[in-house]
């Protein structure tokens, strides 16, 4: 591996690096993700492996990051044609090889297929990928993670180089700030603005910092991007620090993310070696080193002060923001901290320009943003689309609609700070300013879709549970007011609560919100505020009617065997758990309501639809 010693040479070698892969005529890309992993895509990896060495063919098998469709896993995609196939199994991979790669044949049968049963063999026909605008996440799906050639032949570092050759630090912040480009960690500050004033402060040294803590329920973008592209991210380290002159960098990574760690640190020792990290980079006065530093897994870590205070040793609490991290951070001194989506924004700014990048998305949110979209959605996975598209063009375009044809009820934004969105705002453009003053967030990007079977006083509770164990107790509001406010849901699910709970409920949560001390607990409420906004009707039937209208919370439902429906298969009765279900063979049966615990597996397993929960 040669260490690059000019930007020339850096030219040289992409172009070497280009006409070695154009020798390769074919390429079978399978997508080697966490989810994927999940599904065996080592074991298709290793069949592929086999059936080409038996065939003596002289094919790559390159394992990329995720493509984003992981409820379809595990993915391979024939390049160039961009054939793509799904749920690969081991068993497949002679006939696609037979099939794809010795001829220039389909095999359908792994193909996507349309509402009318047509194979989309094309990855840019699915739906899933046909709406998005995957830019940040483009090249998850073309390069090996482990390969820094890769991301050099796809255009990676010249961004950088861009930057060394020809932009004063000030050119490069002026240009982040006219891209409009706002941090996609959640709180969506402009990131040429906290670039400037980290440039400006006074201090001996500073740091560029990126935050990998992702912590929300339901969200691995981060994690994807790490895994996948590892050198796009670090390309935007080093742009920020050539930008505002700082020699030191941090990566902070959840300890549960022990792939992303392997992808990174092997990033950073192929662009050590390539002369792209350490000292006088590209033979310019640029020297920078990241080290990598592993977090324990606390959700308050991913707020700035916290991370900072954890990277120092200490405890992972927040203090108090009038005094910024920009000019007071990590060991009092200047630090630029951007999330990992930000990070690997800036390249793409860079070698694009401003102008490019505030011609996507909507004139306050410009750009893309990736999403994880999970829940009662038919198509699940990872998405980038651009800023301003709808919530109903990402559920029902993109994510083809809720599961089982059942009626959409909310969707979850922004993670368990965000707030639930009801089917009136399905035509909501998505950005920063919208679902902010819609009651939710854009957060760092989690979208959980709730069809009808889910009870929005059980959904709010179970967030606030989460951020109740996750407040790292320093401030009152958060510490106290969070469980107080748990103790009135778990009332109101129990069917004990009472209409003044909805007023005492919605008077907690502003002084929560309004006195916490970091963003967890001013933002802990949202979940709360925004079921009463827009499902208050759901938590007074639960008071005044003592009935769940999704019929979940178990203390207010009970099930029952229509009679006339049960056709004695008997089937309920053996898998009842507490032998609460008799009756004789081919005769109805009955549910003995006291014996019963209510735990749903004779409504999911009744063949006949005999059993309803009421």
């Amino acid at each position: 591996m040669p260490r690059l010693n000019s930007i020339a040479e850096l030219e040289i070698h992409r172009a070497q690096v280009i006409e070695r892969q154009k020798k390769q005529h074919k390429v079978i890309s399978l997508c080697a993700g966490t989810g994927c992993e999940a599904c065996g895509c080592k074991d298709v990896h290793i069949k592929f492996v086999q059936e080409l060495n038996a065939r003596n063919l002289s094919i790559p098998v390159k394992l990329t990051g995720c493509h984003g469709f992981c409820e379809r896993g595990p993915i391979v995609i024939i390049r160039p044609a961009n054939t793509i196939y799904f749920k690969v199994r081991p068993r497949d991979c002679a006939e696609i090889i037979e099939t794809s790669i010795v001829g220039s044949g389909v095999v359908d049968r792994l193909c996507y297929t349309d509402e009318n049963g047509k194979p989309l063999p094309d990855e840019h026909d699915v739906p899933f990928y046909k709406d998005q605008m995957r830019i940040v996440f483009g090249l998850n799906g073309l390069v090996d993670p482990m390969e820094i050639d890769d991301y050099i032949a796809q255009g990676g570092y010249s961004a950088l180089a861009k930057v060394l050759s020809g932009m004063a630090p000030k050119e490069v912040i002026e240009e982040i700030k006219t891209s409009g480009l706002r941090g996609r960690g959640g709180g969506g500050f402009p990131t040429g603005r906290k670039w400037e004033t980290c440039a400006n402060a006074k201090g001996e040294k500073r740091f560029v910092i990126c935050n990998a803590d992702e912590g929300d329920p339901g969200a691995f973008m981060d994690r994807s991007i790490l895994e996948g592209n590892p050198h796009s991210v670090l390309e935007g380290m080093l742009i920020a620090a050539y930008a505002i002159g700082s020699r030191d960098g941090f990566i902070y990574v959840r300890h549960e993310y022990p792939k992303a760690v392997r992808t990174f640190a092997n990033a950073l020792a192929q662009a050590g070696k390539y002369g792209l990290l350490g000292n006088n980079i590209l033979g310019t006065d640029l020297s920078f080193e990241v080290g990598i530093n592993r977090g324990g897994g606390a959700f308050v870590c991913g707020e700035s002060t916290a991370l900072m205070a954890s990277l120092e040793g200490r405890v992972g609490e927040p203090r108090a923001k009038y005094i910024h991290t920009v000019e007071h951070g990590l060991y009092n001194l200047p630090s630029n901290l951007n999330n990992v989506e930000t990070y690997a924004t800036v390249p793409h700014i860079i070698n694009n320009g401003a102008d490019w990048f505030t011609k996507l998305g909507t004139k306050g949110s410009p750009g893309t943003k990736v999403f994880s979209l999970v829940g009662k959605v038919n198509n699940t996975g990872l998405i980038e689309v651009p800023m301003g598209i709808t919530l109903r063009e990402i559920i029902y375009g993109i994510g083809g609609g809720i599961q089982k044809n059942k009626a959409f009820k909310a969707v979850q934004t922004g993670g368990p700070s965000g707030g639930l969105l009801p089917e009136g705002m399905l035509d909501l453009p998505v950005d920063f300013d919208k679902l902010w003053d819609a009651g939710s967030m854009m957060g760092s990007g989690g979208m959980i879709v709730i069809d009808e079977n889910s009870c929005v006083v059980n959904i709010a509770r179970f967030f606030l549970n989460f951020l109740k164990d996750e407040s790292c107790g320093k401030c009152i509001p958060c510490r106290e007011g969070i469980r107080y406010m748990m103790d009135i849901l778990e009332r109101i699910e129990r069917g004990e609560g009472k209409m003044e709970d909805i007023d005492t409920l919605e008077e907690m949560a502003h002084t929560v919100a309004d006195t916490s001390l970091c963003g967890l607990g001013s933002s802990a409420p949202n979940p709360v505020l925004s079921s009463l906004t827009y499902f208050k009707d759901e938590y007074i039937a639960h008071i005044q009617d003592k009935k769940c209208p999704a019929g979940i919370c178990k203390e207010l439902i009970q099930y029952l065997i229509i009679p006339e429906l049960c056709n004695g298969c008997d089937v309920c009765a053996k898998l009842c758990p507490t032998k609460a279900i008799t009756g004789k063979k081919d005769e109805v049966h009955v549910i003995d309501t006291k014996l019963c615990e209510k735990c749903g597996a004779c409504l999911e397993s009744c063949p006949s639809e005999a059993i309803v929960r009421r």
